[in-house]
């Protein structure tokens, strides 16, 4: 699969998604980017998504669609073994979600904020518009204002999986980095990785897709109220300091791979979570971590006090 200069593989990673599963797909046939091509893992699904994902390929031969086996150990698993194919040569890179629905320019305005970020690693994410299982609007994903940074990445993740969109160099780092790791989701390790290895990171404002929330979802949205209550909990019940030891664990099985002051903040990091207190609370400042809004910087103080980062 070799790239022509704007040809996007959309990588899907699917597991009885056979409900909603032609939604999507019907959303990528009506791109306004036309050179596709779909590699779909699948983890073993026992519902119709096999077959309406082979009566797709069947009625769109002019694009390349893969079916394969997937590793079955979740979705992070999945996606990390689709992006780490070494023989995936394609210009740019695009993550799918099962069960959503791309808006008509999902693709061309990542392409176009891609290539306007110059020759270095770069990442695409954006907004979603959150729905019901009807498709009805419920409202937006958080707007985030400030820099997308490591420092930012360490502690937070701003963009869905399901938005994002690599260029050839950003998939590179992720090659290097290999499938074989363990983090806590695909999407926020690709912007700890991307962003720590020195490369650039795009926030969208402008949603790009219709992200459904319904029963199976293994992650939902984090709409403001709901959001700040998963915060809290996810402080005072350790959750919170568990993903940072399994990211930071990655992070530092590629740490040759990062930028010299990438390493200096995880440095300030993983010391960090060794205080608590108001002496963690004053460090808290200094170590370069933040979230993107007050009410996430008071859980992440309220995490250093408490010694749970």
């Amino acid at each position: 699969m070799r790239g022509t200069g704007r040809h996007v593989a959309i990588l899907m990673a699917t597991c009885n998604g056979g409900r909603f599963v032609r939604d999507q797909l019907e959303s990528i046939r009506r791109q306004d980017h036309s050179e596709w091509s779909l590699i779909v893992g699948d983890d073993g699904s026992t519902d119709q998504t096999l077959r309406k994902i082979h009566e797709f390929a069947h009625s769109n031969p002019n694009h390349a669609i893969q079916l394969r086996h997937g590793p079955r150990k979740g979705s992070t698993a999945n996606f990390l073994h689709l992006l780490c194919d070494a023989a995936l040569d394609t210009d740019f890179i695009a993550l799918a979600d099962q069960d959503d629905v791309w808006l008509p320019d999902k693709l061309s305005r990542a392409i176009a904020a891609l290539e306007a970020a110059g020759s270095g690693p770069a990442l695409y994410g954006a907004r979603t518009v959150i729905v019901d299982h009807q498709l009805k609007r419920l409202g937006l994903s958080p707007l985030f204002a400030r820099k997308p940074t490591f420092g930012n990445a360490l502690v937070q993740n701003i963009a869905g999986g399901n938005t994002m969109v690599l260029n050839r160099k950003a998939h590179d780092l992720v090659i290097a980095a290999g499938a074989g790791l363990e983090p806590v989701c695909h999407d926020w390790w690709l912007y700890q990785l991307i962003s720590g290895c020195g490369g650039q990171v795009i926030y969208d404002p402008h949603p790009c897709l219709l992200y459904r929330q319904h029963e199976a979802n293994q992650i939902g949205s984090n709409m403001a109220l709901a959001g700040r209550i998963r915060r809290i909990s996810a402080v005072l019940s350790g959750r919170f300091s568990e993903w940072n030891t399994r990211n930071i664990r990655c992070l530092r099985q590629v740490s040759h791979l990062l930028t010299d002051e990438a390493r200096e903040i995880l440095d300030r990091f993983e010391q960090l979570r060794h205080q608590r207190g108001f002496l963690a609370l004053t460090r808290l400042r200094g170590a370069g971590v933040y979230r993107q809004t007050a009410a996430g910087n008071a859980s992440l103080a309220l995490a250093a006090m408490l010694g749970r980062l």
